[in-house]
């Protein structure tokens, strides 16, 4: 996990619509980003679910909601239909903003595996992290950084 109080890494991800995001296109607005293991498995799908069933307080609160996973645009946008998720789900296939953020789990030698650790981080308008929380529980997820939230 990267630490509290230093300025998140910048990235450009592509969405389940095909649009391009970047951290910076979000300053002056609080991020929430999560990472996620994979699309329609139950604890994602139960992750995300709270995020869409809570997502106006987030609205509310001025925050955005942003998930990551490795899995393709294509995967994105079945997860977001299938689950009327009405937030950003960005495509990481490559691992790079995974590995920037520090949210891979370690291998059996110790060394990075492919498999991500659920994870979530709040970022405040000027792109420093605010929270780090790893290894989180995917149906507390949403209401942690609901509360996590001024």
């Amino acid at each position: 996990m990267l630490t509290v109080g230093t300025k998140a890494p910048d990235f450009t991800l592509t969405d389940q619509n095909g649009e391009q995001h970047s951290l910076k296109d979000y300053r002056g607005q609080k991020v929430i980003l999560y990472f996620y293991p994979k699309d329609m498995t139950s604890g994602c799908t139960s992750q995300a679910c709270s995020f869409r069933d809570m997502y106006p307080q987030f609205l509310e609160k001025g925050a955005v909601v942003l998930g990551v996973s490795k899995d393709s645009v294509a995967s994105h946008k079945r997860f977001e239909e299938t689950h009327g998720l009405p937030f950003t789900l960005l495509s990481d296939p490559d691992l790079e903003v995974i590995t920037a953020y520090d949210v891979l789990k370690p291998g059996k030698d110790g060394k990075p595996s492919r498999s991500l650790t659920r994870s979530t981080y709040l970022i405040d308008g000027d792109g420093i992290i605010e929270k780090a929380f790893g290894a989180v529980k995917a149906k507390e997820n949403a209401a942690q950084m609901l509360e996590a939230l001024p």
